[in-house]
């Protein structure tokens, strides 16, 4: 049995512009009291310090004060393996969504070995398509007819199914490999893309399309992180072996 604080570590819940600075102190309050005490801000200006303190109370104050502050998604996510993006909204562009309580029952065997991160957008539209490419799971809470929750509250759902799963309903669990980060797959991404462009794979108006059904693919494989140089590798090899094509 892997001890609660070692599993819980391993955490982290990322805020994306939050419009309002009460609610990122509500976050760390909950976060806190749920035993996560990693907490990350996507946001291009630091929020008023005292409106969120008054919302986190002293005894969450210490996770405001070590909170992590990025410009953009991509550079917040680049150490995580596992990534949970919360949405209210459907789509066809979009994952599946899941419940809470189903995704954390399905990822609690990576924790041993991966650092997960559920993200929340503004309150007002939460996360774009764009933003949920980055994620493994999509997540969403169900509720009767009008789903109106706000942040904080969308927060503690999540942090409950978490601590109660480790805590209060431990299990002994066969831990899943370390798989591929963020910062690895986005430059696999990266060199998949510019190969499929090269052979017209990707057509202009379907391009966006068909890269997200290939992530979306390609992260129900599970790639490790060799996984990912290997494919990397490839489309280098390619791409080098194609430029040389054109010269001649």
């Amino acid at each position: 049995m892997y001890p609660d604080q070692l599993l819980l570590s391993q955490v982290a819940i990322v805020l994306v512009r939050p419009k309002f600075a009460e609610n990122i102190g509500s976050t760390a309050r909950v976060a806190f009291n749920m035993g996560i005490k990693r907490l990350i801000l996507v946001h291009e200006i630091m929020p008023d310090r005292a409106a969120m303190a008054k919302m986190a109370t002293h005894k969450a104050a210490h996770l405001l004060d070590n909170m992590e502050i990025h410009d953009n998604l991509e550079e917040a996510l680049k150490p995580f393996s596992v990534i949970v993006g919360t949405t209210a909204r459907t789509g066809k562009k979009r994952t599946i969504e899941r419940t809470p309580r189903e995704i954390i029952e399905t990822i609690i065997p990576d924790l041993p070995n991966n650092q997960l991160a559920i993200i929340f957008g503004p309150e007002d539209r939460g996360l774009t398509n764009d933003e949920l490419k980055y994620c493994n799971y999509t997540s969403s809470i169900p509720t009767a007819d009008f789903s109106s929750l706000n942040l904080a509250q969308a927060v503690a759902i999540h942090c409950y199914e978490l601590y109660y799963n480790i805590v209060h309903a431990p299990r002994a669990i066969e831990p899943n490999p370390k798989i591929a980060s963020s910062y690895e797959l986005e430059g696999m991404y990266d060199y998949l893309e510019e190969t499929l462009l090269r052979i017209d794979f990707l057509q202009e108006k379907s391009h966006t399309y068909w890269m997200t059904n290939i992530r979306q693919f390609l992260s129900r494989i599970r790639i490790t992180s060799k996984d990912s140089k290997i494919i990397r590798g490839i489309c280098r090899q390619f791409l080098c072996y194609q430029g040389r094509g054109q010269e001649k």
